[in-house]
């Protein structure tokens, strides 16, 4: 099992959760967050005066999939954030040791 997060621009989500659930993955968690990377954030004017933004906007999406399926959910989750733009964010993929389902003590890929 793998866990992929996936660091992507907010209006992305939802092209993004369609395109996985065509690829078969159920569950997700999905926070609102704030960071950078090479952008290194952008200047704004509010009242006449320039400020720095630092930290921009960002939806981070969590999930664990199967061993097989990695591949697949990378290349979804890649073609539907995808705008060819600086910010357009990351993928990181992690190995899962286990996993287990609270109710019913399933584990491993049963559990997911």
């Amino acid at each position: 099992m793998k866990k992929i997060e996936a660091i992507i621009k907010p209006y992305k989500i939802d092209e993004v959760r369609e395109a996985l659930s065509e690829v078969g993955v159920v569950g997700m968690s999905v926070s609102e967050v704030k960071g950078f990377g090479r952008q290194k954030g952008h200047k704004e004017i509010y009242r006449g005066s320039e400020y720095t933004v630092d930290f921009l906007p960002k939806i981070k999406l969590e999930m664990v999939v199967s061993d097989e399926s990695v591949t697949e959910v990378i290349d979804a989750i890649r073609n539907s954030a995808n705008t060819n733009k600086i910010g357009d964010g990351k993928i990181f993929v992690v190995p899962v040791e286990e996993a287990v389902r609270i109710r019913t003590d399933e584990r491993g890929d049963e559990a997911i």
